[in-house]
């Protein structure tokens, strides 16, 4: 039986949409009937055909990692769950057996397989993971919402890296999980969020999201601003989503001694000091994915009140898919939403 998918079907930008085999659920495998899809940062990546992406991607595969559906079919031997159930998935599948996976810590397994990126994803009428990765999700929370839950994860996790409750946060990136990152440390009790980047318009949805101060680096002095909200001594906690050098080393510059900063955004090198990283006491964490912790804090902090609605920008049937990546490419957007239900 054949299905819709989006479809990196060769070496080049941009994707296709095209007929493909309906997967079919082995031992220990869920079939999902994909209802949402948000497009990631990732996907641009691809649809772009980027160096990364040229380096990382293997035509022809279905991409797409974000995603909200049902059950549709139990392959043999998955207990606890049930045909119809409303899921989404982790989109890291690891192997289960190395020392980080039997110690908790799957996101840091070293033979990750990441679903649309090293295998077919979600992109698609129909996507199989391992009931391992299946999440089942509260009615209460929309199928917009679900839909973008991984990349809400990845804000999570780096937000949710160190204490900020009661602290000064400096956000480098406004992109979608940086402005989710903002908003979670203001639900969570930060004092102050300040949020850097150079687009206007994503710096002004951080602003709708609880961000207390935004920073456009090309005109303005983040030292200055920093003055203005009396942050004295530096940020307590810094979180680091865009990948740039100039913010990695402004971040650095910015912290008061002792300063701790979780960095998400993957980039090029820098000429980072690091005599200044010692003297003054940094600590500096690498964050990759989430972990299932991370998945049940996603649905308390928005039942807690966290509003991400205002995120959504553009909505789109999966057949006008160009017109999503064109918003994403335009760079003023948040989260783009793909319907893949007929009647919706």
């Amino acid at each position: 039986m054949l299905m819709d998918a989006l479809v990196k079907a060769e070496a080049g930008p941009g994707l296709k949409l095209m007929k493909v085999e309906k997967p079919t659920p082995s031992f220990g495998e869920v079939l999902i009937k994909i209802s949402k899809t948000a497009i990631c940062g990732t996907d641009v990546h691809i649809y772009n055909w980027d160096p990364w992406s040229q380096e990382h991607i293997h035509p022809p595969m279905t991409i797409g990692h974000e995603y909200v559906g049902h059950i549709a079919e139990l392959g043999a031997g998955v207990q606890g769950f049930h045909v119809g159930q409303r899921v989404s998935g982790e989109g890291h599948i690891v192997c289960g057996i190395c020392r980080n996976c039997r110690a908790g810590n799957e996101q840091w397994c070293k033979f990750t397989k990441g679903v649309g990126v090293d295998r077919n994803g979600a992109f698609a009428e129909y996507v199989c993971i391992p009931a391992t990765n299946v999440i089942p999700l509260k009615d209460t929370i929309p199928d917009e919402l679900v839909a973008f839950f991984d990349a809400y994860g990845n804000a999570a996790h780096t937000a949710l890296a160190f204490d900020v409750a009661g602290e000064d946060v400096l956000v480098t990136g406004a992109g979608p999980i940086g402005v989710m990152a903002a908003a979670i440390c203001r639900h969570n009790g930060a004092r102050r969020v300040v949020v850097t980047d150079i687009n206007d318009y994503r710096l002004e949805m951080a602003k709708k999201l609880g961000a207390t101060a935004v920073v456009n680096t090309k005109r303005e002095d983040l030292k200055a601003v920093m003055h203005e909200q009396g942050i004295v001594e530096g940020f307590d906690v810094g979180l680091e989503m865009s990948g740039a050098a100039a913010a990695r080393d402004q971040m650095i510059d910015s912290m008061r001694n002792g300063g701790k900063i979780a960095l998400l955004g993957i980039g090029g090198s820098s000429n980072v000091d690091w005599n200044k990283i010692i003297w003054n006491g940094l600590t500096l964490k690498g964050i990759y994915g989430r972990t299932y912790d991370t998945w049940y804090k996603l649905t308390a902090m928005i039942e807690a009140g966290l509003d991400l609605k205002p995120l959504i920008t553009h909505r789109f049937d999966y057949h006008d898919f160009e017109k999503g990546f064109e918003a994403m490419n335009s760079g003023n957007s948040g989260k783009v939403i793909l319907n893949w239900e007929a009647d919706k």
